[in-house]
């Protein structure tokens, strides 16, 4: 028995580090919800993403890559319960898309149909996969809460790659993202309040591909990875007229 131990153990080793089951097993954790994007941040669960990355070799390895995808659902998890509970301070992503009313008008039913299915699966998938929940779909928009603004701004740089991916006949759209930080009223499983007007105002002032974040948002967020720049003379009915809006882009 202890013959065989030595040779049980190389085996293991073996297929952790073979190719094929690495690569599936970073397929498991970019299709898991929450991001992978993990170790930045001083909560228990990047600690343990750190731990885990940094324990054994620097060859690849199939056990690290699901532990850490083990700890991006617990994030995911825990994020959703944050931006459940009512008054908690969330991050409000709206989306739409540029000129699609005058494109409806000349499209038909099935391909307006189509195309709002394929938005809406992308879009619910960005959000999903970093720790957001969709409130409601708006005709071509939608609105997502999540527990940390910078999680709502890697969402909309997703879902704006995504979308603009999309060609039906000829068709490119093109989706325009806003997102603020703030304390709406939660009714169920929808959000009220000044806070969702400013944010569904911030995505109007969009041009199409664009993400603009509020200066409460982005007050909360490395601003190293991404490149900032500021939006002048924004005026919006409903929203504080001192209020601060920044066009963002991801770095890389």
């Amino acid at each position: 028995m202890n013959d065989e131990r030595p040779r049980l153990a190389k085996l293991l080793r073996d297929a952790d580090r073979n190719n094929a089951v690495v690569r599936t097993a970073r397929t498991v954790r970019r299709l898991a919800p929450g991001s992978d994007r993990l170790m930045g941040g001083a909560r228990p669960s990047d600690r343990v993403a750190r731990l885990i990355a940094e324990a054994g070799t620097d060859e690849p390895s199939a056990t690290r890559e699901l532990g850490l995808a083990a700890v991006q659902v617990w994030q995911a998890l825990s994020r959703s319960r944050a931006v459940a509970a009512d008054g908690a301070e969330v991050a409000i992503l709206f989306t739409d898309l540029v000129g699609f009313s005058s494109w409806a008008l000349h499209a038909g039913d099935d391909h307006v149909l189509r195309l709002l299915r394929e938005v809406g699966d992308v879009s619910r998938t960005a959000v999903g996969r970093h720790g957001g929940t969709v409130v409601k779909f708006l005709g071509d928009g939608m609105m997502a809460v999540f527990a940390d603004s910078a999680e709502a701004i890697d969402a909309a740089a997703e879902a704006c790659t995504a979308v603009s991916a999309i060609t039906l006949d000829g068709y490119r759209p093109q989706l325009r993202t806003g997102v603020h930080l703030g304390r709406p009223k939660r009714v169920g499983r929808d959000y009220l309040g000044v806070d969702v007007n400013i944010a569904a105002r911030v995505a109007d002032a969009a041009s199409g591909g664009e993400i603009l974040v509020s200066g409460p948002a982005l007050s909360t967020v490395d601003t190293e990875r991404y490149v900032v720049r500021r939006r002048r003379w924004f005026r919006a009915k409903g929203a504080p007229r001192d209020l601060e809006v920044f066009s963002v882009v991801p770095r890389g």
